[in-house]
Formats: C-alpha cells, structure tokens, sequence
C-alpha cells in the first residue's frame, strides 16, 4: 500500500490512508504481521482526526433486565439467571438526576440505555421528553440505546435532539446467528439505517471475543464503515455468569491492541472507543491504547463496573492525552503520587520515631 510521507524533526512518519485490504487486516489480527507498522499508522491517523482529546462518556442503566432478547453474551437476556438485578425503567427525575450526575463528572456525552426488543410508542415518546430536557438545560449531548426501532420512532427521537442511538452490529453476518436467534443481524441493519436516515448520529461497535474468527471482526469493521457509523464502541467480551456463547476466545492486551488498530484504520475518522472490558483485558497497555482510540466510558459499562472518572481521569493524562469533558469540570481530580504528602508514607526504611 502507498504512503505518503513527511518529515518532522528529521524523522519520517507515515501518513496512513484507510485500511482497504481485507486479507492484510486478518493477517495482522492473527499475528502475522507485526504490531508497530500498522499500530503507527493508526496512531497518526487517531491524532491526525482527533488530536489529543479524549471524551469522556457515562452510561446510565435507565431500565435494567426483563428482556425478552437471547442475545449470549449478555447478562440482562431471558433466562440468564446472572444475578443481574431487574428493575422497570426509572422515572424522569431519577434519570435527569443521574445526567445532571454525570456532567457534574466530568462526561462529555451521557448514554441511557434501556433493556429490551425495543420500545413503545409511550416509551419513546417518554424518553424524547427526556432528551430535549437533558440537552436543553443541561447543554450534555445525549446518547440513547433502546433496542430495534421503526422509522416513525428514529425521526420522533431526531425532533427531541437526540444526538446518536446505540445500537451495535456485535459481529459479523456471518456469525451473528451463533450468539442471537430471537432477531437477525439484518434487523440491526435496518435499525442503524432509520436512524440514519432520520439525521441521528450512528453509535454501532462489536464485541470482541465471541468466538469469532479474524475475518469475521474485518468484516464487521468494513461494515461499520459502509454504514458510515461515526462512533464505533469496541467492546472485550467480559463472560458474565449465564453466558451462552460457545468457545470464546482468550484475549490478551496485544490482541485487544490489534482489534482497536484494525478499526481506526479501517475507519479513521470515527470515534473509536474504549468499552467493556477495558481494565481486565487491555490491562496495563490501556494508556498505549489511547494512542489509537478516542473516547472511553467511565464508572462501568452494562453489567460490570469499571474504571471511576479519577482512574479514567489519571489513564488520560498518564498517556498525555487531554479529557474532553463538560463545562462545568475542572480536572482537579488527576492525582499526584509524588508529592510532599505522599512520599513520606512511601519510604520504604523510614527512620523510627
């Protein structure tokens, strides 16, 4: 593949075009080629788009379990018997409560994300009333996640403001009937295109390590990619007690690295995030994976908790990367480790008193 190339300070930097070859985007999901070359080009590509900012999202269970989906990987499914606490969907004060939370955090954009096939036409009409508040006195950019919707439902979410709507192909086609049967890959499909269709921002990403082969991650990216989805979530497959899915694989931090290469590069200018699974899985190279990805989520994802703002606060500014956040926060909240009140407590012989 050609590059383009430029210098800074005497050194040379490849300027990375989008991946278009499928079999290259395999081979190096298995290994067969080396991590640095495309890992660069992908990194030149994130700060290229994207400069150093970091955003910052909070996700909000507004409606938890009940659902009538068998989707394996998920701990809200029907029958799972994960432990899983159940509860209908919160009232509007409580949710506005939890944005206004959120923003006093630090989020740049808060996610409501209710369980379920879908919601009804009093649902919607609930959670538009909902979006125009947040956004109109709050000033936060909304992201919902409600299941399978119909065209009528997208553009009535699109005149409340909604600014994009979750909903992610998890795989590719090939493989989505061995983790779903109760609703197709397709019906997936046509939900992003009502939506795109009614003018909202797509939010559409993949969890790795369902038992899927590298091509089927390539394809899943090149999918995204035609559907023009601008925020791609990759997600590392956290198996929750209940789980059906057979044979996932184990992930390990360079393969999780791999992945997120493959779908900046493959789609450079989308928001690429940091989702489940992060901390247990990327492990100590999480800061190196901001080199590549672009947004994160903090204080824990659908079913298992994760990272607190601080923590996720301290990852950015370890990586030299600075937090796209709301107004109102002011980043104080990044630790100093080394400081003239903490290192006495960490003297490893201090004197006895």
């Amino acid at each position: 593949m050609s590059l383009k190339e430029h210098t800074t300070d005497n050194r040379k930097f490849s300027e990375a075009l989008p991946l278009t070859d499928r079999e290259e985007a395999r081979r190096f999901l298995q290994g067969e080629l080396a991590l640095y070359d495309l890992f660069a080009r992908a990194a030149h590509a994130r700060e290229k788009f994207f400069g150093r900012v970091v955003r910052i999202h909070i996700l909000d269970n507004i409606q938890n379990g009940r659902c009538a989906e068998d989707c394996g990987y998920c701990a809200q499914r029907r029958l799972a018997e994960s432990g899983v606490q159940e509860y209908p969907m919160k009232t509007a004060e409580e949710i506005f409560a939890d944005a206004q939370a959120a923003k006093a955090e630090g989020a740049y954009r808060f996610c409501m994300v209710a369980s379920g096939t879908g919601p009804a036409t009093n649902t919607t009409e609930k959670l538009a009333a909902l979006i125009e508040r947040i956004t109109h006195e709050l000033g936060l950019k909304v992201c919902l996640s409600a299941g399978l919707l119909d065209e009528s439902k997208a553009r009535r979410l699109a005149r409340a403001g909604l600014d994009r709507y979750n909903h992610n192909l998890n795989t590719s086609a090939a493989h989505y009937g061995k983790i779903c049967t109760t609703h197709s890959y397709q019906d997936r499909v046509a939900t992003l295109e009502a939506l795109s269709a009614a003018g909202v921002g797509l939010c559409s990403g993949v969890i790795a390590g369902l038992g899927e082969t590298a091509a089927d991650l390539v394809e899943a990216a090149f999918a995204l990619k035609a559907l023009r989805v601008i925020s791609i979530p990759v997600n590392f497959f956290i198996p929750v007690p209940g789980h059906t899915i057979k044979n996932p694989q184990p992930l390990n931090p360079e393969y999780c690295l791999r992945v997120l290469t493959v779908f900046r590069l493959i789609n450079p200018d989308s928001e690429i995030r940091l989702a489940a699974g992060r901390e247990g899985h990327l492990r100590s190279l999480q800061a190196m994976a901001l080199m590549v990805a672009n947004s994160l989520f903090a204080e824990g994802y659908l079913n298992v908790k994760g990272s607190t703002v601080r923590e996720t606060l301290q990852l950015i500014a370890d990586a030299g990367m600075v937090a796209e956040a709301s107004g109102e926060f002011s980043g104080s909240e990044v630790l100093t480790p080394y400081s003239s009140d903490t290192l006495p407590e960490l003297l490893k012989y201090p004197k006895l008193r």
